[in-house]
């Protein structure tokens, strides 16, 4: 059996304030707006990955979540989000155990963003 395509992957996340998490995602990670929806926005993070946030006030539960962006430079992205004074969880690292040089912040509800860079040489982003 074969498996069908899939176009695009789209990750939503609750947040409590839609208008805090637009500024967020839009004007601090500088992420393009795709779809407003109404009560729910959906950001082009890269190709055919997208990040939607959806206003659900009292549903928010960032506990065990990562939106990871991977960057060939994660310290400009430090310059960038410290530059608007967003919440540091850990400085860029190298987390040698898998091969990343990355760093942590929180966004507005408390979701942990990580900028990561792979630093293995195994990783291939092109191939299937």
């Amino acid at each position: 059996m074969t498996t069908p395509p899939i176009s695009e992957h789209i990750t939503f996340l609750f947040v409590e304030d839609l208008e805090a998490s637009h500024h967020f995602y839009a004007e601090v990670l500088g992420l393009p707006m795709a779809l407003d929806q109404g009560s729910c926005r959906i950001y082009r993070v890269a190709g055919s990955a997208y990040l939607g946030v959806c206003e659900r006030p009292g549903r928010v539960s960032p506990e065990g979540i990562i939106v990871t962006v991977v960057s060939p430079d994660v310290d400009e992205w430090h310059a960038r989000l410290t530059g608007y004074e967003v919440p540091v969880e850990e400085e860029p690292q190298l987390f040698e155990a898998y091969k990343v040089y990355h760093a942590f912040y929180r966004d507005p509800d408390g979701y942990l963003i990580e900028i990561q860079e792979f630093r293995d040489e195994r990783w291939d982003p092109t191939t299937d």
